[in-house]
């Protein structure tokens, strides 16, 4: 049997067609056109936020709402993926990193409290949402207020995620998401902003739109980061699955934690919020036993992923120590969870991993 890490979802083609003769019959192809206005109310009535704006990555999400805040000194986790840092190093931002918390995998909201007490320098956090697990979003908060620090969530795999009764992208200053392929919404390339004042919303369309304000005008120096009709119309396409989607991936997702639970180290999830199937990691005790299990899996054509690794403080600031995320990262294994693979793949995941555990 071959079991594939990660599959993109393929758009209806029909469904998708007839999207692309809309873009073609207007000959509206970017610029904010009628789907990207279409795709945009319907991820904000979905995901329950307003000031949602459509960008054309995940990447350039994080530049322009640090831009738009006006970061230039950020504390950071160090488990996540490579943009969360590159993307603000990119922009010649300082970052610093924090630890994290050995069971949640996010950002250690007393270590961060630490180290902005240490140093009052620091205007901003940006914080990941692993794995689609929502960081302690209240102590964060209260560290915002407290210090009038500026908070971005890094939500790439949180899309459809509550926390307390409400979407997790809410919070913060500002949450940036990624439509890559591989994520379960996607539209090829794109993400998306969602600012929690209306102000910074604007400001942001008028940069990302090369500094062009509403009446036209070269305001100030901006960049192109719009997402286009072509990329909105496979939004609108896979956005009529995104239920099916978010479902199958959920039912995925707590088929591994029973049938693993007993077996391996799994991260402590927010107990205030829900499971979306992005990703299904799995704690080993240390590297050997990491290394046995991925190897096992490998041999019987199971594709997994050291996912996040390395931890980023040993790439980006190797004089930095970070302990817990460095021996996380030496630990983590993500395994198989797409919306193409079936219960009985997971079983045998499953079965691969116990056996080789045995």
């Amino acid at each position: 049997m071959k079991v594939l890490l990660n599959k993109p979802f393929s758009p209806c083609l029909k469904t998708l067609q007839g999207y692309l003769e809309q873009v073609n019959n207007s000959g509206w192809y970017t610029n904010f056109g009628p789907l990207h206005e279409e795709l945009t109310a319907k991820l904000e009535e979905y995901l329950g936020v307003s000031n949602l704006l459509l960008v054309s990555n995940g990447t350039l999400a994080i530049q322009v709402a640090a831009k738009v805040l006006g970061l230039k000194n950020v504390l950071t986790t160090p488990f996540s993926f490579a943009a969360t840092s590159s993307s603000l190093l990119w922009q010649g931002i300082d970052i610093a990193y924090s630890d994290i918390d050995a069971k949640s995998l996010n950002i250690c909201p007393r270590a961060l409290g630490t180290k902005i007490k240490q140093d009052a320098t620091f205007d901003g956090i940006v914080a990941t949402h692993v794995y689609g697990n929502p960081c302690d979003v209240e102590a964060l908060s209260s560290i915002s207020e407290k210090t009038d620090t500026k908070v971005i969530y890094d939500a790439a795999h949180a899309f459809g995620v509550n926390c307390s009764n409400r979407s997790v992208l809410s919070y913060g200053d500002a949450s940036t998401l990624s439509f890559h392929a591989t994520k379960l919404f996607h539209t090829v390339e794109g993400g998306a902003i969602i600012f929690r004042e209306k102000a910074d919303y604007s400001k942001a369309k008028e940069l990302i739109n090369f500094g062009i304000n509403g009446s036209g005008e070269l305001a100030e120096a901006g960049i192109n980061a719009k997402l286009n009709e072509y990329q909105c119309a496979v939004g609108l396409t896979v956005f009529e699955k995104i239920d099916e989607i978010l479902q199958l991936r959920s039912f995925l997702f707590s088929t591994y934690l029973n049938a693993l639970s007993d077996f391996v180290e799994l991260p402590s999830w927010h107990t205030q919020s829900n499971y979306n199937g992005a990703y299904m990691p799995i704690l080993l005790k240390d590297g050997a036993e990491k290394e046995k299990v991925k190897q096992a899996l490998i041999s019987n054509g199971v594709q997994c992923r050291d996912y996040f690794s390395p931890s980023l403080n040993t790439v980006y600031k190797p004089e930095v120590k970070m302990p817990i995320s460095e021996n996380i990262s030496k630990r983590v294994l993500c395994l198989p969870l797409h919306y193409y693979l079936t219960e009985a793949e997971v079983g045998y995941v499953c079965d691969t991993i116990k056996a080789s555990l045995s």
